[in-house]
């Protein structure tokens, strides 16, 4: 299966995103330089002119997610740059669940300009990678600092994070390195699903179909988390596109058990293991549709909940490669390669989720890169696992072969056994020319030179028999040292050249062996005819043997 080294380990390229924690919030690109951002509790009836003015209120140390949802001010520290044509200025921020955002720009000379969002959110300035990108106004004063008001937010990792100034050169470089890293991932996955669905029609192994549907999702929650969804269907809310990313990455993590199940070996996922990747599975589909289906409700024990699924599902990996290990599965190596990078961001980011680690692009951006790398070494694991499908095929065929073989053959003299010449014999079309070879005194053969030293004999008379016929011809051994050919007539053999042969050929200690020879013409459509056949030229051959042994008699068929 040459093409199967296109295909060999995605046995997980769902797991990219299962594996990797739980969505993507943000994938705020790394264009431009950080800007640091300090909170404000919105307490109601807030000048937003005077705020922007008065920094000191704001609190820089505390970390934002101990503020817990709500309402909030959040301002950068000052900036002191312009926005110009030539070089415009961007602000880029990680999107998060927030029902509004109002971005408020003091310049220079004492004037702000704001921008508010709509019923939609952040969707408008959604950019690849799902990074909110506010263009700044361009004045001839300089931007001092930027203020922003959050409404609604849940507060999950922050409040506004990966807050960076960029150009508009950088941005443009951002969204293309982005959009090749998600074109390639994207080329790759549809590629992956066609091959797969092609093999399947081919060779029908259910774990193929389970493998495409995986990719399917996966490619899926990859086209929502990239902010595509937010370019292909401008109406939606950003919270909306959230929400399908939960489902997606949950439904993702479920088919990447499922085909997990249905690629290793039965072995091991038996008992207790199979049954927690069953309830792995539910809870990450149950959860990812919870969220779907109730969101912002119960926003934050949704979350925990998704997270400690995804940690469950991580926790079987320990579990899985022992069991691979010991029970010496095909596919250990595999386990090892496929689950390795998405088993480590999935801990990072489940650790960054719980805020034990603080929130990092890098660490909310593992996503895709464990997809590109789960993807590559789940096509790999197919591929090797349709090459042991095919290894397995053929020995079973070359055993079945050798099996029939052995069960048509003579294990001494490597000819037709009575059965398999019968089986083909009965039911050959047209006249047949059947010859009865019989040893003379086989007896004294093996009294002289031993049992071993008979066989022998019969073993060199059988390669004779076999290299002095035509092709197409019956050559079997019958009985003890009695031998039958079956030819067509149109093809026949000479039995006293045969006889010729057998005396100069060099026998085991220069033993002398000479044979006799009874032969007859007929038709063998049925076991009745060759009856009849077998009588007539056995009788020549006991006629043959009467009149001295080492020649020939021929009868006819009318003789019987």
């Amino acid at each position: 299966m040459f093409g199967g080294l296109k295909n060999c380990l995605l046995a997980l390229a769902a797991c990219v995103a299962l594996w990797c924690g739980t969505p993507a919030h943000a994938q705020a690109g790394v264009a431009g330089a950080p800007l640091r951002i300090c909170v404000l509790r919105d307490t109601g009836g807030m000048d937003p002119a005077a705020l922007i003015r008065q920094p000191g209120r704001f609190d820089c140390a505390t970390p934002q997610h101990a503020f817990g949802p709500g309402n909030y001010w959040a301002i950068s520290e000052d900036i002191n740059q312009r926005s110009r044509s030539r070089l415009p200025l961007n602000v880029r921020l990680a999107s998060l669940w927030q029902q509004g955002l109002t971005l408020h720009v003091l310049y220079s000379d004492g004037s702000i300009r704001s921008q508010a969002t709509d019923a939609r959110g952040v969707t408008p300035y959604i950019q690849l990678g799902a990074v909110v990108e506010q263009p700044l106004p361009r004045l001839q004063a300089r931007v001092v600092r930027l203020m922003w008001h959050v409404e609604g937010a849940a507060n999950l990792r922050g409040i506004l994070l990966g807050a960076r100034l960029s150009t508009g050169q950088e941005s443009e470089h951002a969204n293309l390195s982005m959009a090749a890293l998600y074109a390639g991932f994207a080329g790759l996955a549809i590629a992956l699903i066609i091959y797969n669905l092609a093999l399947w029609g081919a060779l029908r192994h259910r774990f193929q179909l389970y493998y495409c549907l995986m990719v399917g999702l996966l490619l899926a929650y990859t086209f929502s988390s990239s902010g595509a969804l937010a370019w292909a269907w401008p109406e939606i809310a950003n919270n909306t596109r959230l929400r399908i990313n939960y489902l997606l990455v949950g439904s993702t993590g479920a088919a990447a058990l499922i085909f997990a199940r249905s690629f290793f070996e039965e072995r091991i996922f038996a008992g207790w293991l199979g049954r927690y990747a069953t309830w792995v599975g539910v809870a990450l589909s149950g959860t990812g549709l919870l969220y779907f289906l109730t969101a912002p409700f119960a926003i934050h024990a949704l979350d925990l909940a998704f997270t400690c699924a995804f940690i469950a599902l991580s926790a079987a990996v320990v579990p899985v490669l022992w069991r691979a290990w010991r029970l010496r599965s095909n596919y250990l190596w595999l386990f090892a390669i496929a689950w390795g990078t998405p088993l480590l961001t999935s801990v990072l980011r489940a650790l960054a989720n719980l805020h034990v680690l603080p929130w990092s692009f890098w660490i909310d951006n593992s996503t895709i890169l464990a997809m590109i790398v789960e993807a590559i070494a789940s096509s790999l694991a197919v591929a090797y696992r349709i090459r042991l499908l095919r290894d397995e095929r053929d020995d079973a065929i070359e055993r079945e072969v050798m099996m029939r073989r052995l069960a048509d053959t003579d294990p001494l003299t490597g000819l037709l056994n009575r059965r398999a010449f019968l089986h083909q014999a009965i039911g050959r079309q047209g006249e047949q020319l059947l010859l009865i070879i019989d040893l003379d005194h086989f007896k004294r053969v093996n009294e002289t030179l031993g049992h071993d030293g008979g066989d022998e004999v019969l073993r060199v008379f059988a390669r004779m028999l076999r290299t002095s016929v035509p092709q197409g011809t019956l050559v079997a051994r019958i009985g003890g040292e009695e031998f039958a050919i079956l030819t067509p007539v149109e093809a026949p053999i000479e039995p006293e050249a045969l006889l010729v042969r057998l005396r100069q050929m060099r026998m085991p200690f220069d033993v002398q062996v000479t044979a006799s020879i009874g032969t007859c013409r007929g038709t063998l459509a049925s076991e009745v005819d060759w009856k009849a056949l077998y009588r007539v030229a056995d009788a020549a051959l006991f006629d043959a043997k009467s009149a001295g042994r080492d020649r020939v008699r021929h009868a006819l068929r009318d003789a019987a």
